[in-house]
């Protein structure tokens, strides 16, 4: 299918197509866009689109949103052959208001938002299947919660943009924050419509997203917002739901390019490798230079990232790769330390930079961790906290948890679990920041002291304030 732009007030764009590296063929205005179904798919499918692909920069998901969410902990740090500076300095917690990094991500977010609000007004309006209409209609609200809560969580007290504008008129186009709140209060209004989403797809709809993501959403916000009594009764829905989620047997499956949304996938952001055109694919691969001595642009921190997993902790050896396999010579090649290793896709191993690996944005261990966590905070380590962490466990060959912990400890175990879990999966540095232990944590790295209370949230890009002087800059930062 061709590719089509939609010109969307002066800044944003929309694209159509099933395969993302096709090029613009033609340019039209959003009022004549919307007239069909196909339409409405198409402009979804952009939506969808800004997940993964970005005409300019490395795509959001499987890049952009590592650097502030992976490469700022305790987890990740810059590699010798990360020669970006912002990227460096995000690394050593030395970022200022203009970081490009910053900047990109906050851009992405915001066209994701722009394409999702173009949707949702414009789709009603055409005249077609009522049930598909109100679905694609559910999904962009999915999207538009997604972008809003990676922005909230970063960013605090945010622009809340709901509609497309109707002028070119830069002055109308300009917003002021709107506190953090009432951000969240849209998030959840949009994810309360979004489980009406369809439970399941079949063919060429798998990977789109469900009522089961919709949920898992909702229940992630809770959490965040210490809301225990609605996360626990969000998380029994899925758990208890029709949507047949479940922890698949061999943790190295969730990032192989053949096992993909797989029965633990709730939602992933769909990545194909692509013969070189890196903003497609996931650019987490990078954690693979070639067989050569070079070394990634992404290494571990320190080495406590690595020597969290026990020996027979069955995730270390997908989560890092210390030998790989030339595929063309056969020869066994041994690192001389251990290298991040769940984007790194072996089918492409001669293709520096390229993987085809789905970046997991929502699963199911995440599910089962989250309903341990607010049951322990509502009632102690009861037996149903116990159910979840253990079931994560026990898939990672590391038996069941101490029994009869004290809250406090079972918090603290419930923490350490879930930093081994999710290991470059953009959920390192929300848990430390909703949890209050980033400056603690961060600080134990001997690259990343200069962390301190204001690193809770990322600077307002200056290049956002200097059009709109309405803007306000995050305690801390300096314009």
């Amino acid at each position: 299918m061709k590719k089509i732009y939609i010109l969307m007030g002066v800044a944003s764009i929309l694209f159509s197509c099933n395969k993302l590296d096709e090029k613009p063929t033609s340019v039209i205005v959003k009022e004549q866009f919307f007239k069909t179904q196909a339409d409405a798919v198409a402009g979804v499918t952009a939506v969808y689109g800004e997940l993964v692909s970005d005409g300019t920069e490395q795509p959001l998901y499987g890049r952009e949103i590592n650097f502030l969410t992976d490469m700022t902990t305790d987890d990740l740090s810059a590699g010798p052959s990360a020669i970006n500076p912002n990227v460096r300095a995000l690394s050593s917690i030395t970022y200022t208001t203009t970081n490009d990094r910053v900047q990109v991500l906050w851009r992405q977010l915001y066209t994701g938002i722009s394409r999702a609000n173009v949707a949702i007004d414009q789709i009603p309006t055409i005249s077609f299947d009522p049930a598909t209409r109100t679905r694609l209609v559910l999904e962009a609200k999915f999207l538009r919660a997604l972008f809003y809560f990676d922005l909230v969580r970063l960013w605090g007290d945010v622009p809340l943009v709901l509609h497309d504008p109707t002028s070119t008129d830069l002055n109308s186009l300009k917003t002021n924050r709107s506190p953090a709140a009432d951000v969240y209060k849209q998030i959840i209004a949009d994810l309360t419509d979004a489980q009406s989403l369809p439970a399941t797809y079949t063919g060429a709809d798998i990977g789109r997203a469900t009522a089961g993501a919709a949920k898992t959403l909702l229940l992630k916000v809770y959490l965040t917002q210490k809301d225990w009594t609605n996360a626990v009764a969000k998380a029994k829905e899925i758990i208890n739901g029709p949507y047949g989620y479940g922890l698949v047997t061999n943790y190295g499956d969730l990032f192989n390019k053949a096992t993909k949304n797989g029965k633990e996938h709730i939602f992933s952001a769909q990545f194909d490798s692509n013969g070189g055109l890196g903003n497609s694919s996931v650019l987490m691969g990078a954690a693979f230079t070639g067989f050569g001595v070079s070394v990634p642009a992404d290494i571990p921190a320190d080495s406590s990232v690595y020597k969290q997993f026990s020996a027979n902790d069955t995730r270390r050896a997908v989560t890092f790769y210390t030998s790989l396999t030339n595929p063309s010579t056969g020869v066994v090649k041994v690192y001389p330390t251990f290298y991040f290793g769940k984007y790194v896709d072996r089918t492409v191993l001669l293709t520096s930079n390229q993987s085809g690996i789905n970046f997991p944005v929502l699963r199911y261990a995440d599910v089962l961790l989250m309903y341990s966590e607010a049951l322990n905070e509502l009632s102690g380590a009861t037996a149903d906290a116990y159910s979840g962490i253990n079931q994560v466990r026990n898939r990672a060959n590391t038996g069941d948890l101490t029994p009869g912990l004290s809250q406090a400890a079972f918090r603290d175990s419930l923490y350490a679990e879930r930093r081994r879990e999710f290991v470059q999966e953009a959920q390192r540095w929300f848990d430390l920041a909703r949890t209050g232990k980033l400056v603690e944590a961060v600080s134990k790295v001997a690259t990343k002291t200069n962390v301190s209370a204001k690193n809770y949230l990322f600077p307002i890009p200056q290049s956002e304030i200097s059009i709109n002087a309405g803007l306000t800059q995050n305690t801390g930062y300096t314009n």
